[in-house]
């Protein structure tokens, strides 16, 4: 799957707010060379030849390499950080909102898969002041899926001794499926997302803890 191809879906597709059409190029082919040969294999040459423009054009839209792969970063986090809110504030029981978060993670995460390799893997290659910026969102991003693991043990729905642990597992296993998951393979992004919802929901227990409690 090209990256034009995963921009095309709507989950997969955070890069609307950049404007001009050069400077979208410009992030694209940078996304593109990022995720193929690494942020520090890259070069500003690299990224320009990408997105068929010269690399003094470059400059006229972004100062550095860095500020290209902090932006990625931002866009593609507050993109994350989206789906899981929604899905945290919705209507519905602890278990259905647990459910449609992952579901909702996953399936972005497979879908843009090449975007989300770089927002979640090349968080070590940004300066001090981006990264504490990329940070305060993942831990928004933590907030999210640990304030419903909360509910759920709370009401009786979950079965979690270790809140934290448990929620850091969870957001470990949905982020990993944007560096294997293949689009040639055997599952769509949607059967992977309800699959890693139904072993969320086991991992939590789901229906086991309002069982135990009935005996």
């Amino acid at each position: 799957m090209s990256m034009a191809e995963e921009t095309a879906g709507t989950e997969a597709s955070p890069w609307g707010e950049v404007t001009p059409d050069a400077a979208r190029r410009l992030l694209l082919a940078a996304v593109e060379a990022f995720a193929e040969r690494g942020y520090h294999a890259t070069t500003t040459r690299d990224i320009a030849g990408r997105a068929g423009m010269s690399p003094a054009a470059l400059y006229i839209h972004y100062k550095t390499k860095e500020e290209l792969l902090h932006r990625i970063s931002r866009i593609g986090h507050e993109k994350a950080l989206d789906i899981l809110r929604t899905a945290a504030r919705a209507e519905g029981s602890p278990t259905e909102r647990l459910a449609e978060a992952v579901s909702s993670f996953v399936r972005w995460h497979a879908g843009g898969r090449t975007t989300a390799r770089v927002v979640q893997y090349e968080l070590d290659s940004l300066g001090p002041e981006a990264r504490a910026e990329i940070l305060a969102l993942r831990r928004q991003v933590d907030a999210e899926v640990r304030g419903i693991i909360e509910e759920g043990v709370a009401s009786g729905e979950f079965d979690v001794p270790d809140v934290r642990g448990t929620t850091l597992a969870v957001l470990s296993l949905c982020i990993d499926v944007a560096r294997w998951f293949n689009v040639d393979g055997p599952r769509t992004p949607e059967e992977v997302g309800t699959l890693y919802a139904g072993l969320v929901l086991r991992m939590v227990g789901a229906g086991e803890a309002a069982g135990a409690a009935q005996r």
